[in-house]
Formats: structure tokens, C-alpha cells, sequence
């Protein structure tokens, strides 16, 4: 298993975090074009693409429920689709539940702040819906979004989580940025 030496010196709060590709060249280009492009087909050849990655197949196995990350109503009435939510109903559609985890705060998105303010930005965001909490409380949970850079998004949506009781939170993520401080 490989960790990243920011992992190692501050260990996120997830209990692990999966990726299947690099965000880089030809993937960062469709994910764009799925995200902010309106294609939303490419959640399909995607979510079959991590199916087929070594341990995610098992994470989702053993899951008692995924959760896509949600977006703030403002930014799901603009894009007109949540790429998170179209992972996840391809994914493993019997074990998502779509509106347990909620974006409370409407935030600047991440993607148009420096990494050293993306944690502050999110602080507070996300909370489980009450009338949910009995489904999450003491289970494993998948908590599944489309790209990782910084990881303040999911800690965020991972702290909420913690607070409602969840046993086992395996963060999962089509992409994940590269920052060239990885070790064995």
C-alpha cells in the first residue's frame, strides 16, 4: 500500500482512500467534459472503470451504504446534475442513498481556491441528514466523489460522517491529483 507523506505526518479521517486514476492527461480533459460539459454518459464508462480496479470491487462489496458527495443546491440547479450521485447509481445503485449526506453551506468551489485555504472553505459544509442518521450509524460507508486534489472536501464530508456514528469510512475517487510525495 502506498501513502503520502502528508497522510503520514497528518493522517486524514478517513479509514482509507481509494483512487483509479491520475488527474492528468486524458482523464483531467473527460472529467471535465463530464462534469461541466453536460455528459453525463461518461458516468457509465467511469463507474465500470472502477468497478475493475483492484479493491474497490471489495470496498463496495463489504459497504453497508455508499454516499455521493453532494453539491450545494445553487451549484446542483446550475450544472443540472450531481457527478457524484451518477458514480454512485452506476456503481452500486441497491446501497446509495442520495440525500443522507447534505452540502449545508454553499461554498466558493475549491477547484478556484489555493490549496492552503481549501480546508477553511469547507469547514462545516456537509451534515447528515437527521432523518437518516439511524443508516448510518454504526456502518461502513463508501463516501464517493469524482476527483480528489486537496482532500478538504471529503475530510469535511468524513467529519460529518464521524459525527453521526459511522464505524468505517473508505473515501473513494475516480481521480486523484498526483503530488509527487508518495513513498512506500
Amino acid at each position: 500500500m502506498i501513502s503520502c507523506r502528508a497522510c503520514a505526518e497528518n493522517p486524514p479521517p478517513w479509514d482509507r482512500a481509494l483512487a483509479v486514476v491520475d488527474y492528468a492527461y486524458p482523464w483531467d480533459t473527460l472529467i471535465a467534459e463530464f462534469k461541466f460539459h453536460e455528459n453525463a454518459a461518461w458516468a457509465h464508462a467511469f463507474a465500470g472503470l472502477m468497478h475493475n480496479a483492484p479493491l474497490v470491487g471489495p470496498a463496495l462489496d463489504d459497504a453497508d451504504v455508499v454516499l455521493p458527495m453532494p453539491l450545494a443546491p445553487e451549484r446542483l440547479r446550475h450544472r443540472g446534475f450531481n457527478q457524484s450521485t451518477l458514480l454512485a447509481r452506476q456503481l452500486c445503485p441497491h446501497k446509495t442513498l442520495h440525500h443522507a449526506l447534505l452540502r449545508v453551506i454553499h461554498t466558493a468551489p475549491q477547484s478556484s481556491l489555493p490549496r492552503k485555504d481549501r480546508q477553511s472553505n469547507v469547514q462545516g459544509a456537509f451534515a447528515v441528514d437527521p432523518f437518516q442518521r439511524e443508516r448510518i450509524a454504526g456502518k461502513k460507508v463508501v463516501l464517493l466523489d469524482d476527483v480528489m486534489t486537496s482532500g478538504a472536501s471529503l475530510a469535511a464530508a468524513t467529519q460529518a460522517l464521524r459525527r453521526a456514528g459511522a464505524a468505517h469510512i473508505t473515501a473513494l475517487v475516480f481521480a486523484r491529483t498526483a503530488r509527487g510525495d508518495t513513498q512506500p
